[in-house]
């Protein structure tokens, strides 16, 4: 799972329980990771910052749900952050996982879950 993506769109599956997927927005070149969810009310979907190890939510206008995955795309840690606060660093964390408050319990995303981020014009990995 060494592999990159760039800016763009996809899609997010979460396999366990029912195949969730979900609006995905992938940042992973300097300036779209610096920016991530500022300036922003909402998020339709979630938003994956790679590589990424911690995430700070200071100038944000809404709590966020974190989830911190390592290299297989495995969740580490899901956390809800407020406004104005600091991330704490996952020592195995590869990629971070953003979206609004709640909405990745109603996904069914837990710390050992193991999710796809499937890219617009490639199948399944």
């Amino acid at each position: 799972m060494g592999r990159r993506w760039r800016d763009g769109r996809g899609t997010l599956v979460v396999p366990e329980p029912d195949g969730t997927a979900v609006p995905l927005e992938l940042a992973t070149s300097y300036r779209a990771r610096t920016k991530g969810l500022l300036g922003r009310d909402s998020i339709d979907g979630a938003m994956l910052l790679s590589p990424a190890g911690s995430v700070h939510t200071f100038r944000m206008r809404m709590p966020i749900d974190v989830a911190y995955l390592d290299r297989t795309l495995r969740v580490v840690a899901v956390r809800t952050m407020e406004p104005g606060r600091l991330g704490m660093p996952r020592l195995r964390s590869r990629h971070v996982l953003e979206a609004e408050a709640g909405a990745m319990a109603g996904w069914g995303l837990r710390a050992g879950v193991r999710v796809e981020v499937l890219v617009a014009g490639e199948g399944r990995p």
